[in-house]
């Protein structure tokens, strides 16, 4: 629901995104394989990779050293505009388990919240699955399933382990932007409906027009333009609370945006895309024992979350989980005014959204056939885990807005205290956090899980 980018920061002696290759440190990808699926039980491994989103990178001078972006600012003199910037400056390779507390074994992938390294502190990470080392793996899966293996026994309040799709360019921009020389190799690209103004290169140009330092972040900042896409939130969670959410935009693929097109502030409803979305967390829905420590769904142990994208064009997006053996239904809907159902239709989005007295975006953008267009085009897959520098998080695992009180309908998303989440407070009390990505799978319906 908010952004993922804007909120997420790292301390390293530079940190930012460029366009340029650098060659200081080499880049070697993690190996993260998947598996392609035709049937139940007939699946293929995918020699698949995984890379580090440009925006945590060290940017330097081609030539040299010295930091083009330090903190929360740019080097004007190096970076006096956009193109001047991109030309001048480096993007290096990283260092994903000394720097980013990132680690790879076997089919799963662990990101860690905080990382204390001997020059620099991490905090979060954003990474994305490749096909090679220059091309993102690309995603379409109408009339298909998507699973993988989850484990967030170690995500408290106020922190999101987030995987979800967006619908970025394979080749991280390369081919539409020539200034652009670092592609998908070092995670160039990135967009989502929150069109986030913190994405320091957007279509091979710095975002340097405008930039203002984060007030209570820093290492963050926002420049004049935002990178806007499609986006399927596939899973957003903590131990608490979980959520599943597709955002549409009245355009196709990346997408600079500036002024209203933003949607920013005021603004948010008048964008291009749709910040909200039409979301599925059970405890907002009426089920407050489903998901959690104990619950139903049991965050105390890893299990498998499966999403179907049924129809063409695409006109339901259902939701399994697998625990111990056993396949267990998305919960039903027990709010008034919405069906009793247990998965994401268009009819669903409007019912919610009525019942919440909620602006219905997602219905004026193009609803679940936008959702089924975009996914038909093809998406990218993201992996993160963050923490929230403007709400805390509150909107996936407390009560939210805050001036409402929790008893009106859709206010109440889980059992965090609307005190928690706080950044400063989580990152030194909750630095140990991490989250376990695993077991990725995707093909034909019904074919990437199974039960005992």
């Amino acid at each position: 629901m908010f952004s993922k980018t804007a909120f997420v920061s790292s301390v390293l002696a530079a940190v930012a995104s460029g366009q340029q290759a650098g060659t200081l440190t080499t880049e070697t990808h993690p190996s993260l394989p998947a598996q392609s699926c035709t049937a139940a039980g007939s699946c293929s491994t995918v020699a698949t990779k995984v890379t580090m989103d440009a925006n945590w990178r060290w940017l330097h001078t081609t030539s040299g050293y010295t930091n083009c972006y330090t903190g929360n600012e740019w080097n004007t003199t190096i970076c006096p505009d956009g193109a001047t910037c991109a030309a001048n400056c480096a993007l290096d390779g990283a260092d994903y388990a000394a720097t980013y507390g990132v680690t790879a074994s076997g089919n799963a992938l662990t990101l860690k919240f905080v990382t204390d390294g001997s020059y620099s502190k991490n905090i979060g990470s954003r990474m994305y699955l490749l096909a090679s080392d220059t091309k993102y793996q690309m995603f379409k899966l109408v009339n298909q399933e998507f699973s993988f293996d989850v484990d967030v026994s170690k995500l408290p309040c106020g922190l999101n382990g987030a995987l979800y799709l967006i619908e970025m360019d394979e080749d991280g921009g390369m081919a539409k932007y020539p200034t652009n020389k670092a592609g998908a190799k070092y995670g160039t690209g990135y967009c989502d409906t929150q069109c986030p103004h913190d994405i320091k290169f957007i279509d091979g140009e710095a975002n340097v027009e405008g930039w203002a330092p984060s007030t209570n972040d820093a290492n963050a900042g926002s420049g004049t333009y935002g990178s806007c896409c499609n986006e399927m939130d596939i899973w957003e969670a903590n131990s608490i609370s979980a959520a599943y959410t597709p955002h549409v935009c009245s355009v196709d693929g990346q997408t600079r945006c500036s002024g209203t097109d933003c949607g920013d502030g005021d603004e948010r409803h008048d964008g291009i895309c749709d910040k909200d979305g039409c979301d599925f967390n059970s405890y907002r829905m009426g089920d407050k024992t489903f998901y959690g420590p104990g619950g139903t769904v049991d965050t105390a142990s890893k299990f498998t979350v499966v999403t179907q994208f049924i129809g063409s064009p695409l006109n339901e997006i259902k939701r399994f989980y697998v625990q111990g053996g056993k396949v267990i239904a998305n919960s039903a809907v027990s709010i008034t005014g919405v069906d009793a159902v247990n998965s994401i239709t268009d009819k669903y989005c409007n019912q919610q959204k009525t019942a919440f007295g909620d602006t219905n975006s997602f219905e004026k953008l193009g609803g679940l056939a936008a959702m089924g267009a975009s996914l038909s085009r093809g998406m990218v897959l993201a992996l993160s885990v963050w923490d929230d520098h403007a709400v805390n998080m509150l909107w996936l695992d407390s009560s939210y807005p805050t001036d409402k009180d929790a008893s009106t309908p859709g206010v109440a998303r889980g059992t965090c205290a609307t005190t928690s989440g706080v950044p400063s407070d989580i990152e030194a009390s909750e630095g140990d956090s991490q989250v376990t990505y695993s077991n990725i799978k995707w093909g034909a319906l019904n074919s990437t899980f199974a039960a005992s």
